[in-house]
């Protein structure tokens, strides 16, 4: 991580506000590929892959263990975001299959 000396309060929030646009885009390039993933999918039990949503979710955890960051808040993150993907994931799926 790269992180930058701040030589103000308004510097600093700054740097803050273009990491928070970063990480919408990152999210939203995330959600793009999600609607993807759904044209691959047979079902929408293959879509809410319980393994597969934990494996994420403990990935991350490991990782924000590793950046001294809370493990809970990216877990709580993480499910909120899944969640919210799985229902978009289920939406692209049953569109395409009436396609």
């Amino acid at each position: 991580m790269d992180i930058k000396k701040s030589n103000s309060l308004e510097d600093a929030r700054e740097h803050i506000d273009k990491i928070d646009n970063q990480i919408v885009e990152l999210i939203a390039t995330r959600n793009a590929y999600i609607k993807q993933i759904a044209h691959f999918k047979t079902s929408v039990d293959e879509i809410k892959a319980k393994d597969r949503i934990d494996d994420v979710i403990n990935r991350m955890r490991s990782r924000a263990i590793e950046l001294d960051l809370s493990p809970n808040l990216i877990n709580d993150l993480y499910i909120r975001m899944i969640d919210a993907m799985v229902d978009t994931e289920v939406a692209e799926f049953q569109n395409a299959k009436n396609f």
